[in-house]
């Protein structure tokens, strides 16, 4: 057996002990920083047993299979849904319209009534239920 008895320097330097030290300071980082995230902070309203006093109206629109509109249920004119809603914008302010397409129309139908609601700005909402239920 020989034994090597040269007393040469190393010329090459093990880096995976460094390797594995800096692995667990990632992972130390990583769950130090992630423990010190609270999250955000969101004032969400509290409900009310109290119903509201106010009553604005609500015109609902829908657009019908063949493209037709109707308003409250009577059949109107694109033209005409826009004079009944600003006549109803100027009685009430505050009044909205729930859109109903059906998904057997076109949907630049519901886009076009969507558009006008936002031009006139009135509030709206899409109708995904039956309404009363």
């Amino acid at each position: 057996m020989h034994v090597q008895e040269d007393a040469k320097p190393y010329d090459t330097i093990n880096v995976t002990p460094m390797l594995d030290l800096a692995y667990v300071l990632l992972v130390v980082f990583i769950l130090m920083t992630t423990a010190s995230v609270q999250g955000l902070s969101i004032n969400m309203p509290k409900p009310s047993n109290k119903p509201s006093t106010e009553k604005h109206e609500l015109k609902v629109v829908q657009v019908m299979p063949d493209g037709a509109v109707l308003i409250n249920g009577a059949s109107v004119s694109f033209p005409e849904l826009e004079a009944q809603l600003q006549q109803a914008k100027a009685r009430d302010p505050k009044m909205s319209v729930a859109i109903k397409g059906d998904a057997r129309t076109q949907y630049a139908k519901v886009v076009s009534v969507i558009d006008l609601c936002n031009r006139l700005e009135v509030p709206m909402g899409l109708v995904t239920s039956r309404i009363g239920t």
